[in-house]
Formats: C-alpha cells, sequence, structure tokens
C-alpha cells in the first residue's frame, strides 16, 4: 500500500491514529501525540494501514 505524507494511519498492533510525515524505501515515518510529547518512528509499509478503513472498524 502507498502512503502519502498527511495520510492518517493505524499500526496493525491497534495503536492509535498517527500522521504519516515521510516516504522512503518501503519505510513510513509516522508522528502522533501521546498525551504528554509528540513520538516519531519509522514503520515498514506492510504495518500500517489507512486510519477509518474496514481493519481498523474490526478492531
Amino acid at each position: 500500500m502507498r502512503f502519502t505524507i498527511g495520510d492518517e494511519v493505524r499500526h496493525t498492533n491497534g495503536a492509535q491514529r498517527m500522521i504519516v510525515t515521510g516516504v522512503a524505501s518501503g519505510m513510513v515515518e509516522c508522528r502522533w501525540y501521546d498525551g504528554y510529547t509528540v513520538q516519531r518512528e519509522a514503520f515498514r509499509e506492510d504495518e500500517l494501514y489507512p486510519a477509518g478503513c474496514a481493519a481498523e472498524v474490526q478492531a
């Protein structure tokens, strides 16, 4: 799946919504607010799915 900067995504483990801030070489950098600070991490594309899709409704 291809993501672009600004997309809202979730990790397959059901984590909170994140915003895509970068994409390169099959890795997707995301940022999210954990209630205290802004967090940042890179994930493989296959670990993420678009927020609001059917997978999210079932989770």
